[in-house]
């Protein structure tokens, strides 16, 4: 007898639901979730890595970024000294004009 595709596909999903059932043993159950808790262990693991990698990286960026703008600071700084006149000489000049 044929059958269409459409009286297949109802046939699998809604009436008969195939389901795959594993049967383990205690000590092989055990096992499995000793595996599965170590993976999740290692993955924790890597993680904290990665992590303190990228925040050790963050840190070198952010010191050269300080250390420049204290240089550029620094190079400013005489500038400023030798374009601000004191206060008593802009007096003087202002009384010799």
């Amino acid at each position: 007898m044929y059958t269409s595709l459409f009286d297949s596909i109802l046939a699998d999903s809604f009436f008969s639901p195939m389901r795959t059932v594993y049967v383990v043993s205690d000590s092989q159950l055990e096992e499995i979730k000793r595996k599965q808790r170590q993976e999740a262990l290692d993955d924790l693991e890597a993680s904290r890595k990665r992590l303190e990698e990228n925040y050790q990286s963050r840190i070198k960026i952010i010191d050269a970024r300080e250390h420049e703008l204290q240089e550029e600071l620094k190079a400013l700084a005489p500038a400023e000294k030798k374009t601000e006149l004191p206060a008593e000489a802009t007096k003087k000049c202002a009384v010799k004009a």
